[in-house]
């Protein structure tokens, strides 16, 4: 299994309207071969000092995959493509952070 975190910030104020768009293609993403999990996140308010916060224009998506070639074949799909084009000029930055299991 690996496990991936995106972190995603979206240019000031269109979080929402990206996380639209990311919820809307999530059910394509789930029925991928593969996928363990897929989903967003963002930053729990009152968390308090021991909180680094992402801020408002950022959310974070957690996936878990089963293999390499599985996260590979999602990365090439065509609604992930679709997806892209539709929030490519809503965002400001992508990291993306593939992890193995340290065990």
């Amino acid at each position: 299994m690996i496990h991936v975190i995106a972190i995603i910030t979206t240019k000031p104020g269109k979080r929402e309207e990206v996380l639209g768009h990311f919820r809307a293609n999530m059910p394509a993403v789930h029925a991928e071969k593969g996928c363990i999990e897929y989903g967003p996140a963002i930053d729990l308010e009152g968390a308090g000092k021991i909180q680094t916060p992402f801020g408002p224009d950022t959310f974070v998506v957690i996936e878990k995959w089963e293999s390499p070639e599985a996260l590979k074949a999602h990365a090439a799909a065509p609604h992930m493509a679709e997806y892209a084009a539709k929030v490519k000029d809503l965002l400001a930055s992508r990291v993306i952070h593939i992890l193995t299991p340290a065990g």
